[in-house]
């Protein structure tokens, strides 16, 4: 696991941390080739989130999400995106390229691995497709938008 992972997991929600480590852990040892996993993306500050929301309505570029501040799991520290990063430098974002040569997309062997842990994937989604995402499972932004949050600004979930 590269340091950026790391230090990406470091600021998700302290419940999951450890359960997103051993997540990562077990795709980089299920992808025996040429790809590892890297967290791109964890906690996403409310500021961050406008930000990623006006890319493609305000802001230049292609539309990346439907989910203005305090609307996405990200806010909450309950979700990630990833990539492969092929050869330790390279970032990949192909679903179907299979680096191990096991017969089965790298990407899809990390989904698998993912969902047994009780993370949705974003791929499955019906109306916007968001292939990097991964999001724990049962968890709405409107239920965590009305919780109580510790000194570290953490949603305390009961």
């Amino acid at each position: 696991m590269d340091k950026y992972t790391k230090q990406r997991i470091e600021k998700l929600h302290p419940t999951v941390r450890e359960e997103v480590t051993k997540v990562i852990e077990e795709c980089d040892n299920a992808l025996t080739g040429r790809a590892k996993i890297r967290v791109t993306q964890g906690l996403r500050t409310f500021e961050e989130q406008d930000a990623l929301y006006a890319q493609g309505r305000t802001k230049a570029g292609k539309k990346v999400t439907n989910a203005k501040a305090g609307q996405s799991i990200h806010n909450y520290g309950f979700a990630v995106d990833i990539c492969l990063i092929i050869d330790g430098k390279d970032a990949s974002w192909d679903t179907k390229k299979d680096w191990d040569n096991d017969k089965v997309a790298d990407w899809y062997e990390c989904v698998k691995i993912f969902a047994k842990h009780g993370w949705e994937w974003g791929g499955n989604w019906k109306t916007f497709k968001d292939m990097p995402h991964f999001e724990k499972r049962n968890l709405s932004w409107r239920s965590l938008s009305k919780l109580k949050k510790d000194k570290n600004g953490y949603v305390i979930l009961k």
